[in-house]
């Protein structure tokens, strides 16, 4: 989280409590990606709140790395597959898993970008005010592009989905990411991802209703049956 380790370990360990809890909404194998989410976020918090922790203090380098790499990689690697995939996963309407497939194509290619320049270039976290910026020596021709495709692969299968309110995540995760571009520019990774994290509560409501819904129509099936029994007109 962005402010202070307080709040990241605070924030992580809320998040990560939310997102068991949204595990165990799951009613069907194809939700588990997507219920999963919450405690992602958590985790996340957690490994930036050991950044937070470290960074004063050069011995402890290793640590470190170690914490900026998971942050950056769960950000900027996962993240941009996660959330096509596990709306692709669940979606039952043709048509519209088409589009999620080149969402989530998308999504696979911006991916291998942040894991190539993670691999290959230099990424250096440091304090800066409450925030924690990481400056990075990636392509810069190709930064802005980065961005946009990374924003279209991660919204646009929220709104796509047919699922049950899924739309309403579309929009706090759009207005998250117009407040983190206006007002904490330079702190992008961070910032939003602690906007998200706090979002994805929305997910244990998303399957919650759902799983509602899978129990009446189970037991409306169940009823059903036992009025017109097999064998009988």
């Amino acid at each position: 989280m962005c402010f202070s380790p307080e709040a990241s370990f605070a924030g992580g360990v809320v998040i990560s409590a939310i997102g068991i809890f949204t595990i165990l909404k799951v009613h069907k194998p194809s939700q588990i990606i997507f219920a999963s989410i919450p405690l992602f976020f958590g985790v996340q918090q957690i490994a930036e709140g050991f950044l937070w922790l470290t960074l004063p203090y050069p011995e402890y380098l290793i640590f470190q790395k170690i914490s900026t790499y998971l942050f950056l990689m769960m950000a900027e690697v996962i993240w941009p597959v996660m959330i096509p995939l596990s709306v692709l996963l669940m979606e039952k309407n043709t048509r519209k898993r088409k589009i999620v497939w080149a969402m989530l194509g998308l999504g696979i290619s911006v991916s291998m970008y942040y894991g190539f320049c993670l691999l290959f270039f230099h990424v250096t976290p440091r304090v800066n005010g409450f925030h924690i910026k990481y400056f990075t020596d990636f392509p810069q021709f190709m930064a802005n592009v980065a961005v946009i495709v990374y924003m279209i692969a991660t919204i646009t299968p929220l709104f796509i989905s047919s699922i049950k309110r899924m739309f309403i995540l579309g929009i706090l995760m759009s207005l998250s990411c117009l407040i983190t571009v206006l007002f904490f520019r330079l702190y992008l990774a961070s910032v939003w991802c602690f906007f998200a994290a706090l979002i994805s509560g929305v997910i244990y409501w998303i399957l919650s209703d759902s799983k509602k819904k899978f129990n009446f129509d189970k037991l409306r099936r169940v009823y059903s049956s036992d009025l017109n029994p097999r064998g009988t007109d």
